[in-house]
């Protein structure tokens, strides 16, 4: 059975940080993409940043790029978001995805931790 389960959200200033990480579990996390989306109230759920193995390749959407840091363990199957200079814009629930790389295609997904960033 599959199982991703975030952590680390909660209320933080607006300048603060915060370190969001996803167990998983039911499938090969090490040669899995695996990737932070967030969803913020009334809008569309939207990719943060995306990492690959083995390569470790990363990927970021403009608006978190050289704020948020994505990384792996793969020995521990755990992906981690590391998120600094944190705005209000950034106030969202944040849904940890794999996705593997064998045959079928498919995607498994987190329940979400929300962070809000307020003063």
């Amino acid at each position: 059975q599959v199982h991703l389960v975030e952590s680390g959200g909660g209320l933080v200033q607006p300048g603060g940080s915060l370190r969001l990480s996803c167990a998983a579990s039911g499938f090969i996390f090490s040669s899995s993409t695996m990737s932070w989306y967030r969803q913020a109230p009334g809008k569309e759920r939207e990719l943060v940043a995306s990492i690959l193995s083995p390569s470790g390749r990363t990927d970021y959407d403009d608006s978190v790029k050289g704020r948020f840091t994505i990384s792996r363990d793969n020995g521990k199957n755990t992906v981690y978001l590391q998120m600094n200079s944190l705005k209000p814009e950034d106030t969202a629930v944040y849904y940890c995805k794999g996705r593997p790389s064998d045959w079928p295609p498919r995607a498994y997904w987190g329940a979400g931790t929300q962070v809000t960033v307020s003063s």
